[in-house]
């Protein structure tokens, strides 16, 4: 059973910055992509930004130029840097690796971003 633990989230201030980790307990076969989610209260799910296996990235307009998605395959590992954070950001922000058979997804991490 493979587990996807997040790490890194917390509160900070608007303009702020933080760096989500996202550590599979083992390798993960068969790979299309690694990403992102996020859900605040009473709103759906959103992807925030993916990553393929070729290394393409793909962001939320709400997102593009203020975080940066990136991996580690070695250490299967990927990671969400977020700059200049805004209140709107706040959110539970969820780890997502999709294979050709399964779809895996983290417990999530709150993210909170004070004005």
């Amino acid at each position: 059973q493979v587990q996807l633990v997040e790490s890194g989230g917390g509160l900070v201030q608007a303009g702020g910055s933080l760096r989500l980790s996202c550590a599979a307990s083992r390798i993960i076969p068969n790979i299309n992509a690694m990403g992102w989610y996020r859900q605040a209260p009473g709103k759906q799910r959103e992807l925030v930004a993916v990553i393929t296996s070729a290394g393409n990235t793909n962001y939320a307009d709400s997102v593009k130029g203020r975080f940066t998605i990136s991996r580690d395959n070695a250490k299967n590992t990927v990671y969400l840097q977020m700059n200049n954070l805004k209140p709107e950001d706040t959110a539970v922000y969820y780890c997502h690796t999709d294979t050709i058979y399964y779809d895996y997804w983290g417990q999530g991490t709150q993210v909170t971003v004070s004005s």
